[in-house]
């Protein structure tokens, strides 16, 4: 089965929070670049929920996330998509994917990934070549503790190239990542989820901050197994504390609700993201666009001070 992304016009970018908790204004400054590179290239822009994990997502932020978005003059293609509505496609997506069973727990990984010659972080393949009676004997223990197991990726690859509009060519390490989670509850992975859904809606474009910069590979390597091109990506630098970290919730006042309570007007807001990425004496976001040169962005990290 090949997923096959519905046809654009002239291609597509998108906007795709965690509905965890209010936008703060690194967020904020990542959703304003992500719909400036795609309106400035004349593409379609998207808004997706990512309330794939459902432990944390909750639906009254996502609304809050999308009142934000539009508050500050954000606009958007189609409806919002939810990727909670979405399971079938993924489970239609696994069908064609080479995969096994994963039964290790994370304290399996581990110690496996403190190993000699294992490389720190990814997933050594413990369980890729087990025979069927090995299998049958870890079903069956999971079953007692009323678990199932995960499923991961068969790779045949182990390193795959994108392109990124900001890093130039980036080589990536690929692994057996998980497309399918295991457990009590097993829910699917994001980089399987994130991947069928942008076929889904023809993005041809990825902007998000440059921590999931090493994710790229990954992505790009199961679009195209699935049959699909993968996007070009722009990732763009985080905005940072004054202590040098992410930028987070517990800094102060830092999400567009607290910001207008402290006093602030949209106008002042959008002011300070266009000054966070080098655009001067904008107000609106009309004005962002007319000031914008992907070429201009920042490639250092934005100090929230």
């Amino acid at each position: 089965m090949t997923v096959q992304p519905q046809p654009p016009t002239c291609g597509a970018g998108r906007y795709a929070p965690s509905p965890s908790g209010d936008l703060h204004f690194g967020n904020l400054r990542t959703a304003v670049l992500a719909w400036l590179f795609a309106r400035q290239s004349g593409r379609a822009f998207y808004l997706r929920d990512e309330d794939i994990d459902t432990g944390r997502s909750r639906p009254e932020f996502a609304r809050r996330q999308e009142e934000d978005l539009r508050a500050l003059g954000l606009t958007f293609d189609g409806d919002t998509t939810h990727q909670t509505d979405r399971f079938g496609a993924y489970a239609k997506a696994l069908e064609s994917l080479p995969h096994y069973e994963c039964y290790c727990s994370r304290k399996d990984i581990q110690e496996a990934s403190q190993a000699p010659h294992a490389i720190p972080g990814h997933y050594p393949g413990t369980c890729r070549n087990l025979t069927e009676k090995e299998r049958e004997t870890k079903r069956a223990q999971l079953r007692e503790q009323g678990r199932v197991p995960a499923l991961r990726l068969a790779a045949e690859a182990d390193h795959f190239t994108v392109v990124d509009e900001l890093h130039g060519e980036y080589t990536g390490e690929v692994d057996d990542f998980i497309l399918r989670r295991g457990g009590q509850v097993p829910d699917w992975a994001y980089n399987l989820a994130v991947v069928v859904d942008d076929a889904y809606q023809g993005i041809d474009q990825v902007v998000r901050g440059d921590d999931l910069l090493s994710s790229a590979p990954r992505q790009a390597y199961l679009a195209q197994l699935l049959g699909v091109e993968p996007p070009t990506y722009a990732h763009v630098p985080l905005v940072l504390n004054a202590q040098g970290k992410r930028l987070a919730k517990r800094d102060g006042a830092v999400t567009l609700r607290q910001m207008l309570d402290g006093g602030m007007t949209t106008q002042q807001v959008l002011s300070q993201l266009g000054e966070s990425i080098g655009i001067a004496g904008a107000s609106t976001v009309q004005e962002l666009l007319e000031g914008f040169d992907p070429d201009r962005v920042p490639r250092k990290p934005f100090i929230w001070a």
